[in-house]
């Protein structure tokens, strides 16, 4: 926690802003390693200030390290009365705040310069380090298992999208899991065509498609994988779809490094799909950032940035074809100096259910 901080102060004066105020609970979880529903942390060159009210002091005083602690119901005024003679001059703070709040912002430090800065700390969230990787391993870890236990589960023609949803909830909790991390993606058949198809009631069918989309929270950080499966039997033209998808997926896992541009990043296998005359039912981006958040940045798209060693990314190509089916494989790609670690190990060749 403590290099994390020095990141943010280091990062402050580049930003243009004396201080920063952090009010995104999971931004000052990192920060901090404090988890509650109410906290706000302030950052100077002078001052590091941790604000939370009782329920959460005893807390607090256990986790957060090289914080002055601040018992308080008005976070705010208390920050404004601790830094009144520090001669600030500009204040930063996450820009994603309600309304009302950034109204008490300005009411409260009337006398300052409010800077919103856009994914400050999330910039610095990107490169993950050694803690958050092994968070983040053992999450992806618990969904391989799930997945694999979830073969056995499902019988065509009897088990529905939903049953397979709870099933793999259920079972990566089973497994150390927190919680989901997002809400499970179960879509058979025609549905599979919609790449964010919730589970429904739909019964699972032979000769239909399966493709499932979830993931899991483990000691906070998150895992994202995507499997398609086939149910009963194959046609030509399904298992062609397949094969171009995992194409398209491991040419982006032999490609993927340190230094390449966003819009390689989505290039590479792009490339794959529209080569092969599919290009237009390849309707979304090739994937983004994980961690703390089930989406972080980066996202893919015409940028001349570039990915960096500690980047965890997902790699999700995919085919919908309207009323017929889709499919999608998406993998968790810990990005390094010389190429990537594929962190979702669940098996990805083409599976048909019997």
């Amino acid at each position: 926690m403590k290099d994390r901080v020095q990141k943010v102060e280091a990062a402050l004066a580049d930003a243009g802003c004396d201080a920063v105020l952090v009010i995104n609970l999971k931004n000052i979880y990192y920060l901090t390693g404090f988890w509650g529903t109410q906290a706000t942390v302030f950052i100077s060159k002078n001052r590091r200030l941790f604000l939370t009210d009782a329920r959460y002091t005893l807390i607090a005083k256990n986790v957060v390290k090289g914080f002055d602690i601040i018992e308080t119901r008005d976070s705010l005024t208390e920050i404004a009365k601790t830094i009144a003679g520090d001669k600030l001059t500009t204040i930063g703070f996450d820009d994603q705040v309600p309304y009302r709040c950034f109204r008490s912002l300005e009411n409260v430090f009337a006398g300052y310069h409010l800077r919103p800065m856009a994914d400050f700390i999330e910039g610095i969230r990107m490169i993950k380090d050694a803690d958050e990787i092994k968070a983040i391993r053992q999450a992806c870890q618990i969904s391989d298992k799930a997945f694999l236990d979830m073969l056995d589960f499902i019988k065509p023609n009897q088990t529905t999208e939903r049953d397979v949803a709870d099933f793999l909830d259920f079972r990566m909790r089973k497994y150390g899991a927190s919680g989901v991390s997002f809400e499970t993606i179960a879509a058979s058949g025609y549905r599979s065509a919609m790449p964010h198809g919730v589970a429904s009631d739909k019964v699972i069918q032979t000769g239909e498609t399966l493709t499932v989309d979830f993931g899991c929270y483990y000691n906070h950080y998150v895992s994202d994988m995507t499997r398609t499966i086939h149910i009963g039997q194959v046609t030509d033209e399904e298992r062609g779809i397949y094969n171009l998808v995992l194409k398209a997926n491991k040419a982006l896992i032999e490609t993927a490094k340190a230094g390449m541009t966003y819009i390689d990043y989505d290039r590479v296998p792009r490339r794959v799909i529209n080569d092969a005359g599919y290009g237009p039912y390849f309707t979304h981006g090739i994937g983004h950032g994980i961690g703390l958040d089930i989406h972080e940045i980066p996202y893919f798209g015409k940028s001349s940035e570039t990915i960096a060693a500690g980047m965890v990314l997902t790699d999700e190509p995919g085919i919908y074809l309207e009323d017929k089916y889709g499919v999608r494989i998406e993998d968790d790609l810990l990005i390094t100096e010389d190429g990537c670690e594929v962190l979702t190990l669940a098996p990805k060749e083409l599976i048909v259910l019997t």
